[in-house]
């Protein structure tokens, strides 16, 4: 190769390499805007009513005299319905993980990748769809509840839309484990089992709790699917066997009937900026744990 085609290579590379640099700080900028976008309108809440009022009260019923917006029961509702999903959806994805990772034959195991991606490309209103139909009368008739529109229902439905991602961070990490690691493990006269859940597992253990945190983020950001099976129903949830309304079913069910300006507007708003500032948590604490894997 030339001297001047190296020079032109070097060049071509720089103007990648910037444009790759662009492309970073313009994720951080929109993520920045955006957070400046809910704060504008989501902090004016707080002219008209005080932030004990909104983080800490008990009632969300904005056609109440005088309106009511306590975030209380939406983030009971959340947590309760993301508790559950991540309950479903951490024993199924570790064992998908495992059997994926260190058990399945090579043919198996490509296969099984693909169909686990799969699941992801479904879009959240059929699973919500599927919920409905089939899903929440199940529960109904199982448990003889009035409604099959539960915190229970959404849960199951969300732990299969965790499942994708959790699984693939989960492989990965496992999968990223030394080899040596394993076979020091069996030379000492170690079982595969027992090389699995005492060796691969523990030095995985920084990826697998990424995809748990990133399964959360998956979870506690979805909208259409818990706003069709959890019922909406802006109460203090006492079991996984009654209705509830999350913070997202709520900005995307009553941010349409709003007047633009109105406090409850701003009260969307602010719940917006909650989920923001939750959302971002998770994320960084994955990441986090990512890097500690990486180290």
């Amino acid at each position: 190769m030339s001297r001047s085609d190296n020079t032109v290579k070097k060049f071509f590379e720089k103007i990648i390499e910037k444009i790759i640099l662009l492309n970073g700080f313009a994720c951080i900028l929109f993520v920045i805007l955006i957070f400046f976008f809910l704060a504008k309108d989501g902090l004016a809440l707080f002219k008209v009513s005080s932030p004990i009022q909104f983080f800490f009260g008990l009632l969300w019923n904005p056609l109440a005299e005088p309106p009511q917006y306590g975030i209380v029961p939406l983030l009971l509702g959340s947590i309760m319905v993301t508790l559950g999903a991540i309950a479903i959806s951490v024993p199924l994805g570790l064992a998908c993980a495992i059997f994926i990772g260190e058990i399945a034959p090579r043919w198996m195991r490509e296969i099984l990748k693909a169909g686990v991606e799969l699941l992801a490309a479904i879009p959240s209103i059929v699973i919500g769809f599927i919920g409905m139909t089939m899903l929440a009368p199940f529960v109904k008739n199982l448990f003889g509840l009035p409604t099959g529109l539960t915190a229970l229902t959404g849960s199951i439905a969300l732990a299969f839309m965790a499942i994708p991602t959790i699984v693939s961070i989960m492989e990965d990490a496992i999968t990223a484990v030394p080899r040596t690691y394993k076979e020091g493990s069996l030379a000492l006269g170690a079982t595969h089992w027992q090389t699995i859940y005492r060796v691969t597992i523990p030095a995985a253990s920084s990826g697998i709790v990424a995809s748990i945190m990133l399964g959360i983020g998956r979870v506690i950001g979805e909208t259409m699917a818990v706003m069709m099976i959890t019922g909406n129903a802006s109460v203090i949830p006492h079991s996984f066997l009654q209705p509830v309304r999350t913070m997202t079913a709520t900005i995307a069910a009553e941010m349409g009937e709003t007047v633009i300006g109105s406090d409850h507007y701003f009260a969307l708003f602010a719940v917006g900026l909650v989920l923001f500032a939750i959302t971002f948590v998770i994320n960084f604490f994955a990441d986090m744990a990512l890097h500690q894997q990486k180290k």
